[in-house]
């Protein structure tokens, strides 16, 4: 059963925080990436993925009042690497009549990169850059971080060498700007003594009369973001095919 297996998936990734508090799947992105797995044995193996993603977020169409208020928007698009350690509820080998599927848990550390942008008088902006917060130059949050990648999964061969796998692959976090939000509403004229007035109209999206008070809580810094990924992949097995013992003649 030792043996690595190559291949790749697709889905769609969806984004939960500050901006989707309400747990809303509407707006799913594109996602995909390529895995390496190399089986120990029937039980246990190790995955070595590569992802990407896209993620959105609105108050738009939020349910809140406040927040279709706070009129806050974002994308990005997220690259993630990962090692975790697979374990197979059922035995599991390749070629076997018998054990050819199980179900799954999977868990172990993760790298990402993102980048939330916004749309504001037809032209994006990299928000980072802005410091929509009030952060000092230098000082701005990191926008490449460690993760906890885990899940569930289900895999199944439909011959010797190919499998289907289908996966269910969350992150936990350590930081609450994914989407940029995460305390207060910096004061204004600091920000743009700063960062100038663009920084100042990315802050607060909010009409008039402006809700961008100094101090206000602008998001909910208690708890962090995550986002979630969801794809079908197939991958190919290069280990050695285990063969019925023969029978007495």
């Amino acid at each position: 059963m030792r043996g690595w297996e190559v291949g790749g998936w697709v889905g769609g990734s969806n984004y939960f925080g500050d901006l989707n508090t309400d747990w809303r799947l509407n707006k799913i992105g594109i996602a995909a990436g390529l895995i390496g797995r190399y089986n120990f044995n029937e039980r246990l193996a190790f995955k070595f993925g590569a992802s990407y993603g896209n993620i959105a977020g609105t108050d738009e169409d939020a349910r809140n009042v406040y927040q279709n208020r706070r009129n806050l928007s974002f994308k990005s698009t997220i690259f993630t690497g990962s090692g975790v350690f697979e374990f197979n509820f059922l035995p599991y080998e390749h070629g076997h009549r018998e054990f050819y599927y199980t179900p799954y848990v999977f868990a172990g550390p993760a790298f990402y990169h993102f980048n939330p942008k916004t749309k504001m008088d037809g032209k994006w902006y990299s928000l980072p850059e802005y410091g929509t917060e009030g952060q000092f130059k230098g000082e701005e949050y990191n926008t490449s971080q460690a993760a906890l990648s885990y899940g569930i999964g289900f895999k199944i061969d439909f011959n010797y060498r190919w499998s289907v796998d289908v996966h269910l692959n969350n992150h936990k976090l350590f930081t609450d700007y994914l989407d940029d939000v995460s305390g207060a509403y910096p004061d204004m004229s600091d920000l743009e003594a700063q960062r100038g007035d663009v920084a100042v109209a990315l802050s607060d999206r909010s009409g008039d009369p402006k809700i961008g008070q100094p101090g206000r809580q602008r998001g909910n810094g208690k708890s962090n973001d995550a986002f979630t990924f969801i794809g079908v992949g197939l991958t190919y097995y290069f280990g050695s095919i285990r063969c019925p013992p023969i029978g007495n003649q």
